[in-house]
């Protein structure tokens, strides 16, 4: 396996797989007309290149048998979409292509941003994620990650609630 930082120069794939996978993951729960809405402002090639060039935020792309299976999005300080916790990080994306699902490429990447934010001397991670998401829901909660409240997210026009999770690392 290889985890690479991504770079300006990777926007075309991180709009593929952005697109790919919140499309896979969500389109049987959301009407055609909010998911298109939301994936035509969310992964824009110019949204996408802002996000890139951010200092505080950091793209790595997951590589398996030079296979580009999903990518980690982190933020730190004011690139964090919330204000959750002193001395935090954010993870705002895990995107895995859904044929890798289930072969522990998740796992890896929940532990390389620990590992990131250790480096930072960072006390805790969090992220969102969507309350009827009930197998990402598992996974965080295997991983030690507790609901400490929630926030609005919209799908198009459609509010939904992310649950905001949060490890503390030691």
């Amino acid at each position: 396996m290889e985890f690479k930082k991504g770079t300006l120069a990777d926007v075309m794939l991180l709009q593929q797989i952005s697109i790919e996978t919140f499309t896979d993951t969500f389109k049987e729960q959301n009407t055609e007309e909010d998911l298109k809405q939301y994936l035509e402002k969310a992964y824009t090639v110019d949204q996408l290149k802002k996000e890139l060039a951010n200092e505080k935020s950091s793209f790595f792309f997951l590589q398996d048998n030079e296979e580009t299976v999903g990518y980690l999005k982190v933020n730190v300080e004011d690139a964090q979409t919330e204000d959750i916790a002193e001395s935090a990080m954010e993870i705002e994306r895990i995107y895995i292509r859904s044929h890798y699902k289930r072969k522990g490429y998740g796992k890896f990447l929940i532990e390389q941003a620990e590992r990131f934010a250790q480096k930072a001397n960072k006390k805790a991670i969090w992220l969102g994620v969507w309350e009827e998401n009930t197998a990402a829901l598992a996974f965080y909660k295997d991983r030690g990650f507790v609901q400490t409240s929630s926030h609005s997210f919209f799908m198009g026009d459609d509010e939904q609630t992310d649950l905001i999770m949060t490890k503390q690392l030691v």
